[in-house]
């Protein structure tokens, strides 16, 4: 099945279609930068400026940086707070007029991972764990995904565990990897405290400088970096939309 998978970050959108049999895109992933924090109808206008460039019909799956639950997001820490509460699919369905459906971000990395990355061959508990404008996670036991896991919002010195180790604050506050390094390798230690893990994996563009810090990770359960790296959001999304089926559709505005 071929779908169109777009993963909606903090500082940009990014799409392209994908090959759901392989995990393969079918073309150069699209990305449109959001460098201020854009409107739920403003998002509804990028996936359909990012559907216009592919010439794309058909099914569309959306990676969110929230908790959801159906269609709609529930929190949106990093994104306008207009997108509580509000019908996502059906916003973008009636742009685009194609099938959308709606997962959390790290949920869909987690899943493009379980499926073809780091995780394939894992059956016991897997935490994936996206670290890049914040943190996102994703919870899997015997491969199947409890959504929604939201570690990253985890208390750490008095604030949510993402004000201290994603990816942004080290580029944020100077830090060197070593100093970074030991502070994610603190927070995985409290992770690990609460669900005791089989494997961790770790994604977000910083997973390609692995080598820089995982050598200051001091945990009991293996980590690995995500093999995905930045296409593990847009394959999720397009799996979650292929599997768990998208569930609105909308015809396009005149």
């Amino acid at each position: 099945m071929k779908v169109l998978g777009i993963d909606i970050g903090g500082s940009a959108v990014k799409g392209a279609p994908v090959d759901t049999a392989t995990g393969k895109l079918l073309g150069e992933r699209h990305r449109i930068a959001t460098p201020e924090k854009v409107t739920p109808k403003e998002l509804a206008k990028i996936v359909a400026e990012i559907a216009a460039h592919f010439r794309w019909t058909g099914p569309i799956g959306l990676g969110f940086p929230g908790v959801i639950h159906g269609t709609t997001p529930t929190t949106s820490a990093n994104l306008h707070k207009d997108f509580i509460g509000c019908d996502l699919a059906k916003l973008v369905a009636k742009a685009t007029g194609e099938k959308v459906s709606v997962v959390n971000d790290a949920d869909a990395a987690g899943i493009a991972e379980m499926r073809f990355g780091a995780g394939r061959k894992e059956k016991g508990t897997v935490i994936l764990l996206t670290l890049g404008t914040g943190v996102g996670s994703a919870l899997f036991y015997r491969g199947v995904l409890y959504p929604n896991s939201e570690l990253g919002h985890l208390p750490l010195k008095g604030d949510s565990a993402e004000k201290h180790v994603a990816a942004s604050v080290k580029e944020k506050e100077d830090l060197s990897w070593h100093k970074w390094g030991k502070r994610l390798s603190h927070y995985l230690k409290i992770v690990e405290t609460i669900l005791e893990p089989d494997l961790i994996i770790l994604g977000g563009g910083v997973s390609a400088d692995s080598g820089k810090f995982f050598k200051y990770l001091k945990t009991r359960a293996p980590v690995l970096p995500a093999q995905s790296k930045n296409e593990a959001g847009i394959v999720g999304a397009a799996l979650w939309a292929a599997e768990a089926g998208a569930v609105e559709t909308g015809s396009r505005a005149k």
